[in-house]
């Protein structure tokens, strides 16, 4: 309508551009891998392992950290949570950039359609980051980025279409609906 035309002759007189998200694809080899159960949020001693330890482990993934707890010139050493599982290959695929909720939705629903023919991954995941310094948080609150910032949620998509979600925020924000 009038706005759009109005709004689009703002943004062609201070000479803006749009931005496509930056898309990156790798293949982590030889990745230990928690093994879990779709029905086992807590984990089982032996069996699988809790949502904790996934969300954990995930950070530690997606942040490049060694798994391999071996020290060298630092104090602290990780490795992924019992039991797990050695994967030959895992594709990992980061989007960067502003992305509107319904292509989140849509990219959630081609990772569903993943599981349509057999393959042998049981499980895989979609993490969601928010702008750290975001001025909304959920439901239409102020976002407390001063105070840590943390803004994200987390699906893990089983083979049977179960599904886990993962929320964080930050200390002075509502929780999630």
């Amino acid at each position: 309508g009038a706005e759009g035309s109005t709004l689009m002759s703002y943004f062609s007189k201070n000479q803006t551009q749009a931005l496509k998200p930056k898309i990156t694809f790798s293949t982590l080899r030889d990745l230990q891998c928690p093994v879990l159960q779709s029905n086992e949020l807590q984990g089982k001693p032996d069996e699988s392992c809790s949502t904790e330890e996934l969300f954990e482990w995930l950070g530690a993934v997606l942040s490049q950290v060694s798994l391999d707890n071996k020290s060298s010139s630092f104090l602290s050493t990780y490795c992924c949570p019992q039991p797990n599982i050695m994967v030959e290959k895992a594709f990992l695929c980061t989007i960067t950039g502003f992305i509107i909720p319904e292509k989140i939705i849509q990219l959630l629903e081609q990772l569903c359609c993943y599981f349509g023919e057999p393959k042998l991954a049981y499980w895989l995941t979609l993490t969601v980051h928010g702008f750290a310094d975001s001025p909304v948080s959920w439901r239409e609150s102020e976002h407390g980025f001063h105070k840590g910032g943390e803004n994200l949620y987390n699906f893990v998509i089983f083979r049977n279409l179960d599904y886990w979600l993962h929320m964080a925020v930050g200390t002075n924000d509502d929780c999630p609906p």
